[in-house]
């Protein structure tokens, strides 16, 4: 078979112009970047306002395992497949980060015959957004130092920045690291360090923004730093808040590109979502929501991170409510959770699978808790068997969901038509019986209530210890007015726990939550469990080594 990127390389395109036109976009509210990628005017929102919204559909999926999961595939696949059976659905998915492309993964466009195209630029400087994210923040860190270094009319205490520089790649070194050294001249020594882009607070604020003026306010609310005195210091008064918005203004415009058969899909935003909210943007979400009568988008890892925040940060602020979630699955993957090793994950094991599918069970609960339908998606691979396929057909059957088997990633849009069936049949049977959906928590809670809710709720955790410093953090946070705020947790992808070897369904334990940081202009308070990095490393062997480019500037190796 074809590697992702041949599959790519071989597709037959159209011009953006012509996805545009298909969706009832005139070209003078399209902004091309080359032929086949775009961004979209602010008129288009205007223009749209009247439209009655489509329906919402989130993919999420379990935890995560080496076997693989396929959720943006699955999501793509289920656009190819809803464009097969007559209906009109646009997909809404993240923009790739630089750092895992070159670091642990390779691509992130979807993949076999269910990708999203041109996936090279998708997966490397694409139209440019990750780079304006980065100078805008970099550009936040500049003014602040430069304010360090020019009198310090605030009072700004060095050794309590909160804010940190910036880059779109996975590099160590940059974790703690000490600037202004050199003299005088050089600024004012203190200790720093850099997150990736993708987790940093400019990036949350892109994609949680409605407008230009929401984006202009919400980066005048980022806490910069603490004065002497020990009172915030917010981006506002550091006077860069006019000049940052101007080098995101086209950033928060959303991206349109399109998949293997010709489907419109919009790529806009990517936060991971085990160390931030890990959703697209609102803008793209609702754009599709007015131009589409299904909107397809997913949510970063399992559902107990980035549809636990799809849904209490991402709806709560763009007043958005899902009609259906796919939660995808591999039998593989539920093997894993049973105690199977990757080298043995082809074979069959009915016994390692049924202690597993408790993974599966845990998210389809979580999910109902939003009380919000569910469809599972099992991403089929050739080793499946049929005992095991049935198994999971049988449990899921038990608990009253739908379970679909999907072939997407080797057939397209024909192995997805199944599931896009049993995911239109579920939307209009929970519209005939009204099924409500509503956030976990009231904001109204404290911080440590809020962070108890999920890790009871969600995480199956017996309860929460916090660390001398979250106590201090979230005291502190809460005294300066901004208790009211959803949190974000950021937790290990692969456990419903705080520790990454707890597979299935963990039992016994609590969750530790080690600091708190206030993000006050993306709206939410970062909580941080077990040993999450926002700057991660490279592997012994980087995705990069398999990565090269010939002569003719084709791109080979990437994914």
């Amino acid at each position: 078979m074809l590697t992702d990127i041949e599959i790519a390389q071989n597709a037959k395109m159209k011009k953006i112009s012509e996805i545009a036109a298909g969706l009832g976009i005139d070209e003078n509210d399209l902004e091309p970047y080359g032929h086949y990628k775009a961004k979209l005017s602010e008129n288009l929102y205007s223009k749209l306002a009247f439209r009655e919204d489509g329906k919402l559909i989130l993919v999420t999926a379990i935890n995560p395992t080496p076997a693989g999961e396929g959720k943006t595939t699955i999501s793509v696949g289920l656009a190819e497949a809803m464009g097969r059976i007559g209906k009109n659905a646009v997909l809404a998915l993240r923009e790739p980060s630089l750092g895992p492309v070159f670091g642990m993964k390779g691509g992130a466009a979807g993949g076999g015959y269910a990708q999203v195209v041109p996936m090279e630029d998708i997966n490397l400087h694409f139209t440019g957004d990750m780079h304006a994210i980065t100078a805008a923040n970099n550009l936040l860190c500049a003014m602040l130092d430069n304010h360090l270094q020019q009198g310090n009319e605030l009072g700004i205490d060095p050794r309590r920045v909160m804010f940190k520089r910036c880059l779109d790649m996975n590099d160590r070194a940059l974790r703690n690291i000490v600037i202004g050294m050199g003299g005088k001249a050089n600024g004012v020594p203190r200790e720093d360090g850099f997150n990736i882009t993708v987790a940093s607070e400019i990036m949350a604020i892109l994609c949680l923004a409605t407008d230009i003026a929401d984006l202009k306010e919400r980066i005048g609310n980022i806490l910069v730093a603490y004065n002497y005195s020990g009172e915030p210091v917010f981006a506002r008064q550091l006077g860069a808040c006019g000049a940052m918005t101007a080098l995101l203004k086209d950033a928060l415009k959303p991206n349109l590109v399109q998949t293997l058969e010709n489907n419109p899909a919009f790529i806009h935003g990517g936060p991971f979502a085990n160390i931030a909210h890990g959703c697209n943007s609102i803008r793209a979400t609702k754009l599709a929501l007015k131009l589409g009568d299904y909107c397809i988008t997913e949510a970063g890892f399992g559902s107990d991170l980035g549809a636990e925040k799809f849904f209490d940060i991402k709806c709560r602020y763009g007043g958005l409510t899902p009609a259906c979630v796919v939660l995808v699955a591999t039998i593989k993957a539920l093997k894993y959770n049973g105690g199977v090793q990757k080298n043995d994950l082809a074979k069959e094991n009915m016994w390692a699978l049924e202690k597993g599918i408790v993974n599966l069970q845990t998210h389809i609960e979580n999910m109902h808790k939003y009380h919000v339908p569910v469809v599972v998606a099992i991403n089929r691979f050739g080793t499946d068997t049929d005992q095991e396929i049935k198994f999971v057909q049988d449990f899921c059957a038990e608990m009253g969901v739908e379970v679909s088997m999907c072939e997407v990633f080797a057939k397209g849009g024909e192995g997805g038509v199944d599931l896009a069936e049993k995911v239109c049949e579920t939307i209009k049977f929970c519209a005939e019986n009204s099924s409500e959906f509503k956030p976990l928590y009231s904001t109204e809670l404290s911080i440590k209530d809020k962070v108890e809710t999920i890790a009871r709720e969600i995480y199956r955790a017996d309860g929460v210890t916090f660390t001398a410093q979250a106590e201090k953090a979230i005291k502190e946070i809460e005294g300066i007015g901004f208790r009211d705020l959803p949190v974000c947790v950021a937790k290990t992808q692969y456990s419903l726990s705080d520790n990454p070897s707890l597979l299935g369904k963990p039992k016994n334990f609590n969750i530790t939550v080690r600091d708190a940081k206030l993000s006050a202009g993306a709206g939410f308070v970062v909580i941080y469990t077990g040993d999450i990095l926002t700057m991660p490393g490279l592997p012994k062997n980087p995705a990069a080594f398999n990565i090269d480019c010939d002569n003719n500037g084709n791109i080979t190796g990437l994914f």
